[in-house]
């Protein structure tokens, strides 16, 4: 299993050597099957989560009448809080159970790599915060750019909801 401890030794690395590197990594076509394989899974479990999510929150809000909007404002975000946190957990869940795979890559930082870890470096890479102390190598670089292409669109969806959500309230008053 290919491991590399530091974003550094990365950097240090001869060009002959980073290239024997990348051909060790990538010659495992079904460790690399499964990321891909993990990845639309997750994506499809996160993007189906936050619809389902979002409809059910947009019906419950609709019923309340508060008698304070500030409520109804505070439910609306808790309740997309809450889609952001679980579709995090999803991500951690499925980078800590490729990593459980050999070849599926590793995580610089963190040797070797805990569930909170895992949960940790998804919330990083779904804010589109970017990589600090931890970052993917290997074939795992796959689903953390989709994690982050993913994470992009929906916080961009749930600040249009949260918008016509409060629009609506606000025009009833």
């Amino acid at each position: 299993r290919v491991r590399i401890t530091s974003a550094r030794k990365i950097a240090h690395t001869s060009p002959s050597k980073s290239a024997d590197r990348e051909a060790t990594v990538y010659q495992h076509w079904d460790a690399n099957a499964l990321v891909v394989l993990v990845s639309i899974v997750a994506v499809g479990a996160v993007v189906l989560l936050h619809y389902e999510g979002l409809t059910l929150l947009s019906r419950l809000l609709a019923h309340r009448h508060e008698s304070h909007r500030r409520r109804k404002v505070l439910y609306g975000i808790f309740g997309v809080l809450a889609l952001h946190v679980s579709e995090i957990w999803i991500f951690g869940g499925a980078i800590w159970g490729l990593l459980q795979f050999e070849n599926t890559g590793s995580v610089a930082g963190a040797h070797p790599i805990g569930l909170l870890d895992a949960v940790y470096m998804s919330a990083a890479t779904y804010t589109t915060v970017g990589f600090g102390d931890l970052a993917p190598v290997g074939p795992i670089r796959f689903l953390a750019g989709t994690m982050a292409l993913t994470g992009f669109v929906l916080i961009g969806w749930s600040a249009s909801f949260t918008y016509l959500e409060m629009t609506r309230d606000w025009r009833e008053r």
